[in-house]
């Protein structure tokens, strides 16, 4: 037996053939053409033809992974119909006389290059998407090509990468895991196998053979693990959990539509935490009750430059008209600590996690908080959105950030822009500092929220990252169980509500004490919500 570890893109086991995926596309040759203006004619039929396949993928992928997650073939539409891809293509055909196939193949590793130096925001960070386009370019010129995909038995499918075009038209009853050299867990390849429900572990690298091709191979995406030619033993111990993970998921499927009630009548709010933009179609599958917490820092650190207020409006409203009437608390960006980015250039700290972070970032760098809250209040003009300030310490600062988003709501007035202006606003209770006033910041807000994770190793005095302190880490400990009932007790005399943002939300050992002490609101990861449910359900 053989063991192969990669990353853990997609959960689940699947057990089968390993077979390996061919484009059956020959090598693109490097020709030299005499008639230049009839290869450029070739690459605009190309790229007609290959934009109607993507309209009508983006179609089909709606009613197959849902609108948020289709809209990634809306911007491989954006990157084919880019001027800078095409006249680079056009350029090599021109310039060095060359084949279209060929100038298509080197143009887009050049438009990649240029994408993440200009900060493109289609084409910086999806190289995959990038190569998908232009394989379907090559591919439309082609006229032998067919996919080479493997008999009618159920198989796991094996490949050098995945392109999203290929993972969301792949058929689940015949293809039950997916194992990949290449690739990452936040690849739009890996978010389609996510939602498909496709066991997948990805970035396996070369030890990932074609001569394992027709053998026994398990897949566990709940490990990130890859056996071939499995012994006996692990085969039926992986059966075994396959079987109980099907049995779960049918049981917990009964729980959608119902209410997050005990036994006794008392109902509690389950929305959902999100950090990126595919989130926003897990949340909705979920069945949570909105987005109880979107940590908008992804589009800092997704980006090369800070991002745009268009490009924050845009996301915002995604989510919100995604939601409908749910909530969508948009937390600002929570910078600093272990989530810094060079462009702010807030220098070196002795104690990241201690330092510049959170809310005072955001007052340092007025400007960059300036764009964001306008970005969230056009947005509020769309759904029912709510901002919550992260790393908050003390009156001054909830009132510091009041002021600079009374501001930007003055700015948009004067624009006649539209926005909310009743939008909630809400505060982290992620401090010991914190929690002693959490009454006095009751009420300057809407509402708190309690970030259990940071309130926990500052109470402690622990890096919770640190492995070497694992024996003495006690997520339980008294005094954050006392913080916990001391802020819903505070929050509650002021008439205002509190939610629990942090990990121990999820955690179902605590939700009969998050219930007695009056908790409002628990917001978990999208895939911990239905068993969150039953949890409440049963008390």
């Amino acid at each position: 037996m053989i063991t192969l570890s990669g990353k853990k893109a997609s959960s689940g086991i699947a057990i089968g053939k390993i077979l390996f995926y061919k484009r059956d596309l020959k090598d693109i040759r490097r020709i030299y053409v005499r008639d230049i203006d009839k290869e450029i004619q070739r690459l605009m039929r190309a790229r007609d033809k290959a934009q109607q396949e993507l309209e009508g993928l983006y179609e089909s992928s709606i009613r197959e992974v849902g609108e948020v997650n289709a809209a990634i073939f809306e911007m491989q539409q954006q990157i084919l119909q880019d001027q800078d891809f095409i006249d680079e293509i056009t350029r090599i055909i021109v310039e060095e006389k060359l084949n279209a196939e060929y100038a298509i193949q080197q143009g887009a590793e050049q438009f990649i290059k240029y994408a993440k130096k200009e900060d493109i925001a289609y084409g910086a960070g999806h190289a995959v998407d990038v190569r998908d386009v232009a394989f379907r370019l090559i591919r439309t010129l082609s006229r032998n090509w067919k996919d080479r995909l493997m008999g009618d038995e159920p198989f796991i499918m094996a490949a050098s990468e995945l392109y999203p075009s290929e993972v969301v038209q792949l058929d689940t009853s015949k293809v039950k895991g997916i194992v990949t050299m290449h690739g990452t867990v936040n690849s739009h390849t890996a978010v389609l196998a996510r939602t498909k429900g496709i066991p997948a572990v990805l970035g396996i690298g070369e030890v990932l053979k074609e001569e394992y091709d027709g053998k026994q191979i398990i897949v566990d995406g709940n490990e990130g693990r890859v056996y071939i030619e499995p012994d006996y033993a692990l085969v039926q111990k992986m059966q075994k959990q396959q079987n109980e993970n099907r049995t779960e998921e049918r049981n917990l499927e009964r729980l959608k539509g119902k209410e997050n009630v005990t036994q006794s009548g008392q109902k509690i709010d389950i929305t959902a935490n999100i950090d990126s933009r595919e989130d926003i179609e897990t949340v909705l599958r979920s069945d949570a009750g909105g987005i109880g917490l979107m940590r908008s820092e992804f589009l800092y650190l997704d980006n090369t430059k800070l991002p745009t207020e268009e490009q924050q409006y845009q996301m915002y409203t995604l989510a919100a008209e995604s939601m409908g009437n749910k909530p969508v608390v948009i937390r600002t960006a929570d910078l600093g600590g272990n989530k810094s980015i060079p462009v702010l250039k807030t220098g070196e700290e002795k104690n990241p996690t201690m330092g510049l972070r959170g809310i005072r970032v955001s007052l340092e760098k007025e400007d960059m908080f300036r764009t964001q809250l306008r970005a969230i209040l056009r947005a509020s003009a769309n759904g029912n959105i709510s901002i919550l300030f992260p790393m908050i310490d003390s009156v001054e600062e909830v009132q510091r950030a009041k002021i600079l988003l009374e501001r930007a709501k003055k700015e948009l007035k004067d624009e006649k822009t539209a926005f909310d202006e009743h939008i909630k606003v809400g505060a982290m209770v992620e401090t010991p500092a914190a929690v002693m006033i959490s009454g006095e910041l009751a009420r300057e807000v809407d509402f708190l929220s309690l970030g259990t994770n940071d309130l926990t190793q500052f109470t402690l005095g622990m890096d919770r990252d640190d492995k070497e302190l694992e024996p003495f880490y006690n997520k339980y400990h008294p005094a954050v169980m006392k913080m916990l009932r001391i802020v819903a007790n505070n929050v509650h005399l002021e008439g205002k509500r509190i939610s629990v943002t942090g990990d121990l939300a999820a955690d179902t050992s605590l939700t009969e004490y998050f219930l007695e002490i009056g908790i409002d609101e628990l917001s978990v990861e999208p895939d911990q919500v239905l068993n969150l449910r039953r949890r409440i359900r049963e008390v």
